[in-house]
């Protein structure tokens, strides 16, 4: 087997969060084909204890850098008065470089893959013997910042404007120095496409999947619901987006759900949850679950899952599981954005809160919403077998490592 450098911005193992899911199913296809060197930042105490997880499947070097949250949001401090973005310098790190630059030197590494911008500042050297360089982006972070200026005030607002010039700056500094570009979905393509004309013909896309052994609706889950039909949001409650969207439909939606259906539920499942999340539990109906070991019997025992994201980028795994699970989702356009048209499918995608109240109380009607669920809900689980097998749509990321 020939060697393949894979770094990225956190330790792709487990696969419990959004990022840490793609890179984990890209690094365990990669580790069937190259002998992997992998070098990551861990930024969770608990994390550490997956470290053999990784060294075991990759069959190559590993190094693990420490990354304290806190401390690196002061190092980031560092590019305010250098002009550049702030995620650069969040990463910073000496013992990485001496890593990577020791591993290239006595190895001669053909392949690199670099999972996130981040992790790119350690290899943008001139190395003597031309390793092939791809950047999976993933999505456009930079139109993120953008977003989150956007939605801001004040100081607030100018800080996500710099970071997303500065922030873009770096990806199309990245994308002109690597032989290809990747990205989660043809939308994020083009998107960069229109950031980075320059490297337009480097940039691809290769989509998510989903374990769909794994999420298996067939299986017999326990119910972790009382009483009532449930509407269920899962995903990191430590997140922006995610904190928004689940304040936004508790405030403007889930009200108008209980007036017509008062023993309706909400449960947000998800670690983490920020204080704003925490105070939605005294909203009569809402539960705010927290972590949780297995996401699926919250799935499996909701009527519908619900994605009301303001701001998105890429692909939504939350949407693919729930789909993956059989389970009928009511989404805003944003949630969607980046995963595959299907008419069926987006007939549940709305961004007027009276629409989507009105969407759910249609799936919770308990005479023909047990019905309308289930033919929706193996509606999205045929499609996800159809377009989002990780086996399938990681072929193309060989083809780009081969060319």
């Amino acid at each position: 087997m020939e060697d393949l450098l894979f770094l990225s911005h956190r330790i792709p193992y487990p696969p419990n969060k959004g990022d840490k899911v793609r890179s984990y199913h890209l690094l365990r296809f990669l580790a069937r084909h190259y002998r992997v060197h992998v070098g990551a930042f861990i930024d969770t105490p608990e994390d550490w204890a997956h470290a053999p997880v990784l060294q075991e499947l990759c069959h190559g070097e590993t190094h693990w850098a420490a990354l304290n949250p806190r401390w690196a949001r002061v190092k980031a401090l560092r590019g305010l008065w250098r002009d550049q973005s702030l995620t650069y310098h969040y990463y910073a790190n000496r013992g990485m470089q001496r890593w990577v630059n020791d591993l290239m030197g006595r190895l001669k590494v053909p392949r690199i893959l670099v999972y996130s911008a981040a992790p790119c500042r350690f290899v943008m050297h001139p190395w003597s013997h031309q390793p092939r360089c791809v950047i999976d982006f993933v999505d456009v972070d930079s139109v993120k910042w953008l977003e989150y200026a956007r939605s801001s005030r004040g100081l607030m607002s100018r800080i996500h404007a710099r970071e997303s010039r500065t922030l873009q700056e770096m990806e199309r500094a990245i994308a002109s120095r690597f032989a290809a570009s990747l990205f989660v979905s043809h939308a994020e393509a083009e998107l960069f496409r229109q950031v980075a004309p320059e490297s337009a013909d480097r940039v691809h896309y290769w989509e998510n999947g989903v374990d769909s052994e794994f999420f298996n609706p067939l299986e017999a889950y326990p119910n972790p619901y009382g009483s009532g039909e449930t509407l269920v949001f899962t995903g990191a409650m430590d997140y922006r987006p995610n904190i928004q969207g689940v304040v936004w439909f508790a405030e403007r939606i889930f009200s108008r759900i209980r007036q017509k259906s008062p023993t309706a539920r909400f449960a947000i499942v998800g670690a983490r949850p920020d204080r704003a999340v925490k105070r939605l539990a005294t909203q009569e109906g809402i539960e705010v679950v927290g972590a949780v070991a297995d996401v699926r019997p919250y799935l499996a025992h909701a009527r519908a899952a619900v994605a009301p994201l303001m701001i998105a980028r890429g692909v939504q795994n939350k949407v693919l599981e729930a789909m993956a699970m059989a389970k009928p989702v009511i989404a805003t356009p944003q949630a969607m954005e980046g995963i595959r048209y299907h008419p069926g499918l987006h007939n549940w995608v709305t961004e007027k809160p009276e629409l989507f109240a009105h969407y759910a109380l249609k799936l919770l009607d308990p005479l023909e919403g047990v019905q309308k669920a289930a033919e929706y809900g193996q509606m999205g689980r045929q499609f996800i077998l159809e377009h989002y097998q990780w086996e399938t749509n990681l072929q193309k990321v060989l083809g780009i490592l081969e060319p």
